[in-house]
């Protein structure tokens, strides 16, 4: 099985700021979020955890998965924001807020990765990955997890991008034979 966690919550986070490739740490409320994901996650033994390289991500794999060295993997990383890194998400510029309004119609604005993009390199790291036997655990951020789900859901066609992923949300996808199934969410008991 694969296993697909957004990181837990980090001071940026909890202010409402973009924060894409500019690595916090995880501040107390997601270091919970993340023991609260290993509670609900403690009957898998996981045999391979991969992470995006920053910090909160890395944390958050570790948490979960104790005792296993995490493989960091630069296309697992956070979209690039570009210069709308750290803007606050309660007073956006207009051409952040059409980009927002509808993902699948608008591009991203300004120096920002394209979507595509991000759904091109986290497909080209599940097809590394695919053939692995065993749980996997995918530790990665909420526009990076949207491209995976994008790219393991065909006929999404962009549902995904308006979709709220909290912090440690988890998804779950069959993983045999080299082929991925359809993610589902697992909902955590409080």
């Amino acid at each position: 099985m694969m296993y697909i966690i957004r990181h837990g919550q980090t001071e940026m986070n909890q202010l409402r700021r973009l924060q894409g490739r500019s690595d916090h740490p995880l501040n107390e409320a997601g270091i919970a979020q993340a023991g609260q994901a290993a509670r609900g996650l403690q009957t898998v033994t996981f045999d391979h955890v991969f992470t995006s390289p920053l910090k909160r991500a890395v944390r958050t794999a570790e948490i979960i998965a104790p005792g296993i060295s995490p493989v960091t993997d630069e296309r697992l990383i956070e979209m690039d924001y570009g210069m709308y890194e750290g803007a606050d998400l309660n007073h956006l510029p207009p051409e952040i807020l059409t980009f927002f309004s509808d993902f699948v119609h608008n591009p991203a604005p300004g120096d920002m990765e394209q979507l595509s993009s991000v759904v091109s390199r986290a497909g080209a790291f599940l097809e590394d990955i695919k053939s692995l036997k065993g749980n996997i655990l995918i530790s990665t951020h909420a526009i990076a997890m949207k491209g995976i789900l994008e790219y393991l859901t065909p006929g999404s066609n962009g549902a995904y991008w308006s979709k709220y992923i909290g912090n440690c949300a988890v998804y779950v996808a069959e993983n045999a034979d080299g082929k991925i199934g359809i993610p589902k969410e697992i909902p955590f008991a409080e």
